[in-house]
């Protein structure tokens, strides 16, 4: 089973189980549907990071407090801000289905969040090869609503990356990203290869969870 199918089933509960032959077809069947439309988008770029321990990070005019994002950064001097979207037509899809079947968006759904993970995982890896030819290590990405690092600063994200113009990706009063499949982040960039704190799966400690990464 390939990792994007395991990603899918993770979003729809499974765990470690394997899935039924239907859902699994259903999978491939949503993962091809996405393939098809091919509309994602990123936008992003580098800014000087200030991180004052415990908990503030100032960076590209915004002044965040959050232990968890500052000690993801610490000794970081600069860090990458990105956002990204599946674009419209998911959206568009998944209402289709919405209306006339509630097990396909279901299961499209939890597709099309693994394959934004799958975009970005792969974009992540070009800028840090980039990175390294300069002697720098980039950290693992970590958005806003993670832990304690509020989603209020979707908004000055969203702005500084002027998203809206650049990749029609906006916001709405609630802070949620539109078009849904969609997601911003920041990278921090290290003068050296360390381990760093990391948010989600990898610090919770319910290891029961029917949604935990593997």
């Amino acid at each position: 089973m390939d990792h994007r199918t395991k990603e899918a089933l993770r979003y729809l509960g499974y765990g470690r189980n394997p899935g039924e032959e239907r859902t699994l077809e259903l999978i491939r069947q949503s993962f091809e549907e996405l393939e098809g439309l091919r509309e994602e988008r990123i936008v992003w770029r580098r800014e000087p990071v200030t991180v004052r321990e415990p908990d503030q990070v100032e960076t590209a005019g915004m002044d965040i407090r959050s232990r968890g994002l500052a000690r993801n950064l610490k000794g970081c001097r600069e860090v990458i801000l990105a956002a990204a979207t599946l674009g419209t037509r998911t959206d568009l899809l998944l209402r289709r289905y919405s209306r006339t079947d509630m097990t396909r968006a279901v299961i499209l759904q939890a597709c099309a969040a693994a394959r934004l993970e799958e975009y970005l995982d792969a974009w992540q890896e070009e800028r840090k090869k980039e990175l390294e030819e300069e002697g720098l290590y980039l950290r693992p990405r970590f958005s806003p609503g993670y832990g304690d690092f509020s989603i209020h600063h979707q908004k000055a994200l969203l702005q500084r990356l002027e998203a809206p113009k650049r990749i029609g990706l906006t916001m709405t009063d609630g802070y949620m990203l539109t078009p849904s499949k969609s997601v911003t982040a920041l990278a921090g960039i290290s003068p050296e290869e360390t381990a760093c704190h990391r948010q989600g799966c990898e610090s919770c400690g319910k290891i029961d969870c029917a949604y935990r990464r593997e």
